[in-house]
């Protein structure tokens, strides 16, 4: 089994946001990814006394822990429990009703030796490969889905669309919101890897238009998952002004990706 892990933050002034982990319990016949994207929050705070990056670890923590020790559980079911446990870690000192309470977006794949089951909520995505080569992209679309003047200012999403039926969900101090994550099952034999990435590494095939997610993977596959990273912050660098890609709030973004092949 080959596994990669890269997590690079966008800016060396600021902690990463972003969460990644891959667990190979024991056993040796099956494991987990977790990959969590932080939600940057904008000037005016959170209601909460943490950081992103706490969250994050707490959240990505629990989701690692109950992934593997609980296979009777659903995915749906863990990460619920997950934020219900990271929930309680702060409820006393936080007000977990802010509309920007700390959140972040959520991947998880766990196999064993029958099958591959997946959760994505929110932008971050999740590659299936099957053997023969042929690609499976698990996308939770929502964010794309909406008008661009639902996303106008921060004020308005928070308002309007954040974790609000007809807008878009991430996992911040709400357990229901689980049961809003895109879902699904796969043979094990029809999954030969998998790839786990947040936003600001598929900005190479999302923002830029580099290629499809058939050819992202192979960039992973063949050159690794520091090369992928390496090539979407050369991009960034060339497009400083943002001008030519719309959509891009900052410069550069945590990139992380995780690459898996069973």
């Amino acid at each position: 089994m080959r596994t990669e892990v890269i997590s690079e933050p966008g800016a060396r002034d600021r902690p990463n946001e972003d969460f990644a982990g891959v667990c190979l319990p024991a056993s040796g016949q099956g494991g987990c990814v977790v990959v969590l994207d932080g939600v940057t929050p904008p000037t005016g705070g959170t209601g909460c006394l943490h950081s992103v990056p706490w969250f994050t670890a707490r959240l990505g923590g629990a989701l690692t822990e109950l992934t593997v020790s609980r296979g009777d559980l659903t995915l749906r079911e863990i990460l619920e429990r997950a934020i219900r446990r990271t929930a309680a870690a702060h409820a006393g000192s936080c007000d977990l009703s802010h509309p920007r309470t700390p959140q972040a977006t959520v991947v998880l794949a766990r196999w064993s030796e029958d099958a591959v089951e997946y959760l994505v909520l929110s932008d971050s995505v999740l590659l299936l490969r099957a053997p023969g080569g042929a690609l499976t992209p698990v996308l939770d679309d929502r964010l794309d889905r909406l008008p661009r003047s639902a996303l106008a200012s921060d004020a308005i999403a928070d308002a309007t669309v954040r974790n609000k039926e007809g807008g878009f969900f991430t996992a911040a101090a709400d357990p229901s919101v689980a049961a809003r994550a895109v879902t699904g099952t796969a043979p094990r034999s029809g999954v030969g890897a998998l790839a786990a990435l947040t936003d600001g590494a598929t900005r190479w095939t999302e923002k830029f238009r580099e290629g499809d997610w058939t050819a992202l993977l192979d960039v992973v596959r063949k050159e690794g998952a520091r090369a992928l990273v390496d090539r979407v912050r050369e991009l960034e660098a060339a497009d400083r002004e943002e001008r030519m890609f719309l959509g891009r709030s900052k410069t550069h973004d945590d990139a992380t990706v995780v690459y898996v092949e069973l």
